[in-house]
C-alpha cells in the first residue's frame, strides 16, 4: 500500500520529466500535455462508496449492538426465573419434609388411639357382664317381688327394690353412652386412617399445598377426639387418676410398651417424658440423637425447659432431669452408637444441683464397656453459648464446641454438640462435633446417642 501511494506521488514528476525531455530531444509541435487529475472523479466515485459502505457498516454495528443488548435482558430475565424455580423447589422440599413428619405423628396418635380403643372396649365387655348379673339379679328380685306382693310385704323392701331397678336403668345408660362413644370413635378411627393414606400417596405426588391443608385439617380433628369425650363423660369407672410420678411407676403398673406417658414428680407440674421400658425396669430418657434433624446449639433457657419431639430428637429439660432425680438415688446410663454400628455404654451414680447451681453433675461410675470420658467426684456445670459458669482455662466452651453441656474443662466430651455426618475421605470435625473422649484415650466420633436415668435398687445394689 505504502510502495503504490510513493508512486503516485512521484508519477506526474516522471510524466513532467518525460515531457521536457520529449520537447528537447524532438524539435515538434508539442500536443496538448493530459492533466494530472484526469483520475479526479474516479476517486470521488470511490470515495463516495465507501463513504456509504461506512454508512451501512455504522447502522449494522447499531442494530447488532441492540440485539446484543436485547439477549443479555432475555439471559438476565432467565437466570432470574431459574432462582426463582430453585427457591420454589426448596420450599417445596421443607413442606414434604414437613409433611413427612405430620404423617409419622399422626400414625403414632393413630396407634394411642387404637390402644384406647381396645381398653374402652374391654372395660365396655366387663360392663355388659356386670349388666348381665344385675339383669339375673332383678329377674330374681323380681320373682321374689311377686311373691312378696302376695304376702303383703313391707315398705322396706318396696324401696330397696326400686332403688336397685333405679340403679340398673342409671347402669344401662352409662353403657348406652359408652357404646355410643366407642361408636363414634371408631368411626373417627377409620376417617383418620383414610387420610392418613392419601397424606402417604400425596407424598409422592405434586400436591403439596393441598396435602398440608388435610394435614392441619386431621390435627384439628386430633384434638377433638376421644379425650374430649371421656372428660364429659359421667362414667365414674373412667375418671382419670393422679398421674404417675415417673417412669418406673408405669412400669410398676404392668405397662410394658415403651412411649410417650404423662408424669409428675414430687413437687412438680405434669409433663410428658418418654419412657423405654426394659427387662430390668423403666428408663427416663433425657436425651436423644439418631439422625441430626434438630440442632442442639441452644440457649440456655431452652436447655432448662427442653427442646425437640419426644418420637425423634429432642432434650427433655434440666429442670425436669431435676424433679425426677430428686424423688431418690437415680442411675444416669448413656448409650452410643459410632458410625460402624458398634455399639457402647455407661452408667453411673449421679446427683443433680438445681438452677441456682446451673445444675451442677456430681458423678461416679458404676458400669459399663467404654472407658470413662466424665470427671467423677467433682462438680461439673452446665454451660450454654449465653450462660457460662466459671470454667477452668480461657476458653469459652459452647463457643468453641457448639451446644450445652457441663464442663470441666474444654476439650472434654460433647453429646450435645453439632451432628457431624462422616465426609467422603472418612473424616471429621471431630471436636466440633458428637464425640466421646476418654482420658488419655481413643475418641469415639458418633452417629445415635441416648442419656435415661432411672431409679437406683439400693437393696440389691452391690
Amino acid at each position: 500500500m505504502n510502495t503504490i501511494l510513493i508512486l503516485l506521488c512521484f508519477a506526474p514528476a516522471v510524466i513532467a520529466v518525460k515531457i521536457e525531455k520529449d520537447e528537447v530531444s524532438f524539435d515538434i509541435i508539442p500536443t496538448e500535455p493530459r492533466s494530472r487529475f484526469a483520475m479526479l472523479d474516479d476517486v470521488r466515485i470511490l470515495a463516495n462508496g465507501l463513504l456509504q459502505l461506512g454508512h451501512g457498516l455504522k447502522d449494522f454495528v447499531h442494530k447488532t449492538k441492540v440485539q446484543i443488548n436485547d439477549i443479555f435482558q432475555k439471559l438476565n430475565i432467565f437466570d432470574k426465573s431459574f432462582v426463582d424455580l430453585a427457591v420454589q423447589t426448596n420450599e417445596i422440599k421443607e413442606d414434604e419434609e414437613e409433611l413427612k413428619k405430620t404423617t409419622s405423628k399422626l400414625q403414632a396418635n393413630n396407634e394411642e388411639l387404637k390402644n384406647m380403643s381396645r381398653e374402652l372396649n374391654s372395660k365396655i365387655e366387663n360392663l355388659l357382664q356386670e349388666k348381665k348379673q344385675l339383669q339375673y339379679k332383678v329377674g330374681g328380685l323380681e320373682d321374689k317381688l311377686t311373691q312378696l306382693v302376695h304376702e303383703q310385704p313391707e315398705m322396706q323392701e318396696l324401696k330397696e327394690v326400686s332403688s336397685l331397678k333405679n340403679f340398673v336403668e342409671r347402669q344401662d345408660k352409662n353403657i348406652k353412652q359408652l357404646l355410643n362413644i366407642v361408636q363414634d370413635q371408631h368411626m373417627q378411627l377409620n376417617q383418620q386412617n383414610h387420610q392418613i393414606r392419601d397424606l402417604e400417596d400425596k407424598l409422592s405426588s405434586s400436591g403439596f399445598q393441598e396435602s398440608m391443608k388435610n394435614s392441619l385439617t386431621i390435627r384439628h380433628m386430633n384434638q377433638k377426639l376421644l379425650p374430649s369425650h371421656l372428660k364429659n363423660s359421667t362414667t365414674e369407672n373412667l375418671e382419670q387418676a393422679e398421674p404417675p410420678s415417673d417412669c418406673s411407676d408405669i412400669y410398676n403398673d404392668g405397662v410394658r410398651s415403651s412411649g410417650i406417658f404423662t408424669i409428675k414428680p414430687n413437687g412438680s407440674e405434669a409433663f410428658e417424658a418418654y419412657c423405654e421400658m426394659a427387662s430390668d425396669g423403666a428408663w427416663t430418657v433425657i436425651q436423644r440423637r439418631m439422625d441430626g434433624s434438630l440442632d442442639f446449639n441452644q440457649t440456655w433457657i431452652r436447655y432448662v425447659n427442653g427442646f425437640g419431639h419426644l418420637n425423634g430428637e429432642f432434650w427433655l429439660g434440666l429442670e425436669k432431669m431435676h424433679s425426677i432425680s430428686q424423688q431418690t438415688e437415680h442411675t444416669l446410663r448413656i448409650e452410643m452408637e459410632d458410625w460402624k454400628n458398634n455399639k457402647r455404654y455407661i452408667e453411673y451414680m449421679f446427683t443433680l444441683g438445681n438452677k441456682e447451681t446451673d445444675y451442677s453433675l456430681h458423678l461416679s461410675e458404676t458400669s459399663g464397656n467404654i472407658p470413662n470420658a466424665l470427671t467423677e467426684k467433682q462438680e461439673m456445670r452446665f454451660n450454654t453459648v449465653d450462660h457460662k459458669s466459671t470454667i477452668q482455662g480461657d476458653h469459652t466452651c459452647p463457643e468453641a464446641y457448639s451446644g450445652g453441656w457441663w464442663y470441666k474443662v474444654c476439650g472434654e466430651t460433647n453429646l450435645n454438640g453439632k451432628y457431624m455426618k462422616p465426609k467422603s475421605k472418612g473424616k471429621f470435625e471431630r471436636r466440633r462435633g458428637i464425640y466421646w473422649k476418654s482420658e488419655k484415650g481413643r475418641l469415639y466420633s458418633l452417629k445415635a446417642t441416648k442419656i435415661m436415668i432411672q431409679p437406683t435398687d439400693l437393696e440389691n445394689f452391690d
